[in-house]
């Protein structure tokens, strides 16, 4: 008899699922196959993790321009390399010399924010040597756009990075210049660029009133006087690694630099956690080696593995399926609690880049990661359901000549179609 009734209660259950699937099909193909998406491509995954159950697949397999939701591949990455709290330095100290490696934390001196933990450990200390060596990579990414140099959203790569790479110029009562190295560096007139491109001249017109992040050019010399400025101290350059035992300093937590990436989607934050997940791996700084070394393990199994080039999505090189984006979101909402992980994630209508998400009254509820590139709009995450269930997704569109605005009325359509059918 039990045997009889748990058998029935299976019966049920798959018909139910399989239900819902047929009617959640017939309402998204409605609109997946209409002709708004007849010269464009899109691609759709939704997928219940609690029973693993696909609900809908629409060109779930095939690679897409990823944008930003390459921001979640880099969250994951990060959280399966670092520790609670960020590692700041590797040091040793020898009798009364300070020697000191960078880890690619870019948070040291960040305008965002207020941790000061490696700013105190290195005014303790008379005499410090520091190795900038211990980076592979270019400073700006594959497939970057070369002319955004200029941009705040564009800083360059580094093993030891200050002030977020970036120089912040506002005007109040005169001129205000972080960091103050740069002051005479700033042009009081109106330019069609904010930076020269090979060297730093800034450009910043006496009638602005807002504030302005313009990366800086970087080098290894002017790290180096950038520090000495900061400590009001002097400090020596090496070429030789540090020899004997290292220690870590380790400095404000990792999850303030994963919502600032997800949220405000910063692309210096993600290039510099890809880095610094590789101090964790060995001396040698390099996102090229986190991407290498997460996908041949923790990711081994994804059945379209993606061409990953850099830790922002700022590169059009990267590729990625929807089904690959859903089992990367699937692996953190299995692993991570679901308070700290939604925390991480934005809300639609609430916070971050989905602040703006607020059709319907902001129904249904989301967690999740946008990705805009132009002509390119990918979003990524958790969709709640009417019943309360959550669902992991991944909605991509490609190569479209409509506005954003109305490829995401599209996409807001089939979202709350599917909250409220299942």
């Amino acid at each position: 008899m039990k045997k009889n009734l748990f058998v029935l209660i299976i019966i049920v259950f798959a018909t139910s699922c399989s239900s819902y699937q047929k009617a959640i099909r017939k309402t998204t193909d409605n609109v997946l196959i209409s002709d708004f998406y007849k010269n464009q491509f899109a691609g759709l995954l939704v997928l219940d993790p609690e029973t693993n159950d696909t609900l809908y697949a629409h060109q779930s397999k095939k690679y897409f321009t990823p944008a930003s939701n390459t921001k979640i591949f880099t969250l994951y990455s990060s959280l399966q390399l670092l520790p609670e709290n960020v590692p700041a330095l590797k040091y040793a100290v020898d009798k009364n010399t300070l020697y000191i490696q960078g880890t690619g934390d870019p948070s040291f001196l960040h305008p965002h924010f207020q941790d000061s933990t490696s700013f105190h450990f290195l005014k303790k200390f008379n005499n410090i040597v520091f190795d900038l060596t211990n980076f592979e990579g270019e400073k700006l990414g594959q497939g970057w756009a070369w002319d955004d140099y200029q941009y705040y959203y564009q800083p360059e790569m580094t093993p030891l990075p200050l002030y977020g790479n970036v120089t912040t110029i506002f005007n109040t009562n005169g001129l205000d210049v972080t960091p103050d190295f740069f002051k005479d560096d700033v042009v009081r007139t109106w330019y069609k660029k904010n930076r020269e491109l090979d060297h730093n001249t800034f450009y910043f017109s006496k009638s602005r009133k807002d504030t302005i992040e313009i990366p800086y050019r970087t080098d290894t010399l002017l790290t180096k006087k950038l520090l000495e400025s900061a400590l009001n101290k002097e400090v020596t350059l090496t070429k030789q690694p540090i020899e004997g035992d290292k220690q870590i300093l380790y400095g404000q937590p990792s999850d303030s630099l994963y919502i600032r990436m997800m949220h405000e989607s910063d692309n210096f934050i993600a290039e510099q956690l890809l880095i610094l997940s590789s101090s964790t791996l060995s001396d040698t700084l390099s996102g090229k080696k986190t991407r290498e070394y997460i996908l041949k393990n923790q990711l081994a199994d994804l059945e379209q593995p993606p061409r990953w080039v850099d830790g922002s999505g700022l590169s059009r090189y990267n590729l990625f399926s929807p089904e690959s984006m859903v089992a990367v979101l699937n692996k953190m909402y299995q692993t991570v609690p679901k308070q700290r992980l939604f925390t991480i994630f934005p809300e639609n209508a609430v916070s971050g880049t989905l602040k703006s998400w607020d059709y319907n009254g902001g129904y249904p509820k989301m967690y999740a990661k946008s990705g805009s590139l132009s002509n390119n709009y990918c979003l990524s995450g958790y969709l709640i359901t009417s019943t309360g269930k959550i669902l992991v997704f991944s909605f991509m569109n490609n190569h479209y000549q409509q506005s954003t605005s109305e490829v995401k009325k599209k996409m807001q359509q089939v979202l709350r179609q599917i909250a409220d059918l299942y």
